[in-house]
């Protein structure tokens, strides 16, 4: 079927004032409940300006503002126009990325989110990851152990490496909404300034905290395993405290801990 014939039946004339808002939230509608699949191109701005009614500049601005929401890619060339983008966790995070750096949080928020929600994941991971996956997960927490043992560890490397155990972590979840979530963590907190690994005085019990857990994770232990998760936030208050730290300097806070 053609996407002219597609849009005949999916979209209806636009009353003039909002107009512009009105298509967008017409052709919004359709990609979100898969009338308009990922990957579909849509009709001319000709075809859209008869089809809504309206003019050629309230359809652009439709399409800018869907544009601009990661809806929409406009391509150029001989298949060139507007075209449904295909949503993933990165668009999804992306978005939750700036709101929660427009509103940021107390670190003691930060924390108490952070370790409610580790304790979940960890919990799901216990329960629906594989042995496999339990390994790797030990095998890479052990390699930041190292690395971290080092007289001057590298902390971009080992910031990423963080980053990695923290993903693989929700992964293993089998829970989508956490996985989203702590992209969007890592993605709207990008700090690579880990307190706790920066300081020399945590530096080594935030990383075998973070073996322990993979371990007793591994092993099934669930109680060690959360018990783990609970010491490192208690080290993180402890770092937070002797610091002096406050919201503006928090930075570090807001980084995908173990």
């Amino acid at each position: 079927m053609s996407a002219t014939n597609i849009t005949s039946m999916l979209f209806s004339p636009v009353q003039a004032g909002r107009a512009s808002e009105e298509v967008a939230l017409q052709i919004e509608a359709a990609i979100v409940d898969g009338r308009l699949p990922s990957g579909e191109r849509l009709p001319s701005e000709r075809v859209m300006q008869s089809q809504f009614g309206t003019g050629r500049g309230v359809v652009r601005e439709a399409l800018k503002i869907l544009k601009q929401k990661g809806l929409l890619e406009v391509r150029k060339g001989a298949k060139g126009g507007a075209y449904v983008r295909e949503l993933d966790v990165s668009n999804i995070s992306e978005s939750l990325a700036l709101f929660m750096k427009q509103h940021p949080v107390e670190p003691e928020q930060l924390i108490e989110f952070r370790e409610t929600m580790d304790r979940t994941i960890t919990t799901l991971a216990m329960t629906h990851g594989t042995r496999e996956e339990k390994e790797e997960l030990l095998e890479e927490a052990m390699r930041l152990e190292i690395l971290l043992r080092e007289d001057e560890p590298d902390l971009l490397v080992t910031s990423e490496l963080d980053r990695q155990l923290n993903i693989m972590l929700a992964r293993m979840a089998r829970n989508p909404l956490f996985e989203w979530v702590m992209h969007a963590l890592q993605m709207g907190f990008s700090s690579h300034d880990y307190a706790l690994y920066q300081n020399p005085r945590f530096r080594e019990r935030a990383a075998a905290n973070w073996s322990d857990t993979a371990r007793a994770l591994r092993d099934g232990e669930i109680m060690r395993a959360l018990g783990f998760i609970s010491h490192h936030y208690i080290l993180l208050r402890q770092c937070i405290a002797e610091n002096g730290t406050t919201r503006r300097d928090a930075e570090f806070l807001q980084e995908d801990q173990p």
